[in-house]
């Protein structure tokens, strides 16, 4: 306990601190709570909060340390550079892949960082200052605007599934690529005066999206005959934030279901999945030169720097045609 206060002193943090503050630091070790503790509290707060989800994930991936540590618990200070080495070996050695590693390795640093913003663990004992998260190779997930246009022109049934899982993915691509999740959460009352008024389910972000000309008949479709505090969608059956995001996984997986063979129908190779209208908005408007800025409002980043890493990996035609033009002058 000397020791915990010492250090606190020498950082001079001691001063800052009230009685309730020293006493959390005394109880949590100096700050340098457990990981477990920690993370479990955390998936607490996020299934409170209705982010089901984040704290799936965030479950995940306590459950997969837990088990490389053979359930042993422990602290921030020993999740460092080399355990970060350990866990990923040991990880790919069991034929996982790196795309699989590096999600998990962003939900650690991501809980890292968390809990150092809460005083749970201290910034000179981050390990991602040294750790680089490693990636492996993105399947290309957009698709040009032809394809869209074959997707929008195909014959449906209207009274069948594959017609309404069409139009959820124009409507998707034409509300900028908005994610199957906030989809499943719009209600009639989000619309207002001929836009598309809501908050992101994963950031709480406010979107205030103009309603095209082309997707007027598509909501006209899905809205007709409900009251204001409908779902514009029929996702979301059932109440409370666990039932309603099992709703959403289940509609997700038929929705994924039916895009393959939608895709089959129009024709096009490329694998549709629910992520596709996303990034094929966000690359079509980088192949129209909207600048980075505007598509990284679109995208919801809080920086630029995140929409450029995102743009790199949809950015395969760009040099592809640059490779042509250097083949010309042969």
């Amino acid at each position: 306990m000397v020791d915990i206060i010492t250090r606190l002193e020498e950082k001079g943090e001691l001063k800052y601190l009230s009685v309730i503050q020293l006493k959390e630091k005394l109880i949590t070790n100096g700050g340098n709570q457990s990981v477990f503790t920690f993370t479990e509290n955390l998936i607490a707060d996020l299934v409170e909060a209705k982010r089901i989800g984040t704290a799936r994930s965030y479950r995940e991936v306590l459950r997969s340390v837990k088990v490389f540590r053979n359930q042993k618990d422990l602290s921030f200070n020993e999740l460092n550079f080399d355990f970060l080495k350990k866990f990923e070996t040991d990880y790919l050695s069991r034929g996982n892949s790196l795309g699989g590693l590096a999600v998990y390795m962003r939900t650690i640093r991501a809980i890292c960082n968390k809990a150092i913003k809460a005083g749970s663990a201290e910034q000179e004992g981050y390990p991602f200052k040294d750790y680089t998260i490693r990636t492996g190779k993105t399947r290309k997930r957009a698709i040009p605007l032809e394809a869209i246009q074959k997707i929008k022109d195909l014959n449906l049934n209207p009274k069948a599934a594959l017609f309404n899982d069409r139009n959820i993915f124009l409507m998707s691509f034409y509300l900028r690529g908005m994610p199957y999740v906030d989809l499943a959460h719009l209600k009639v009352s989000n619309i207002i005066d001929g836009r598309i008024q809501y908050d992101r389910q994963k950031t709480a972000e406010p979107f205030d999206i103009k309603i095209p000309e082309q997707l007027s008949p598509i909501l006209k479709n899905f809205i007709k005959g409900k009251d204001k505090e409908d779902y514009v969608l029929p996702v979301i059956k059932r109440k409370g934030p666990v039932l309603q995001y099992r709703d959403i996984e289940w509609a997700r997986s038929r929705y994924n279901r039916n895009l393959k063979q939608i895709a089959k129908m129009a024709g096009i190779e490329e694998r549709l999945t629910s992520y596709v209208s996303r990034h094929s908005y966000t690359s079509i408007a980088d192949e129209m030169g909207i600048p980075l800025t505007a598509i990284s409002q679109i995208l919801g980043h809080e920086k630029v720097s995140t929409t450029q890493a995102y743009l790199n990996k949809l950015r395969k035609s760009k040099l592809d045609n640059y490779q042509e033009e250097v083949i010309k002058g042969l």
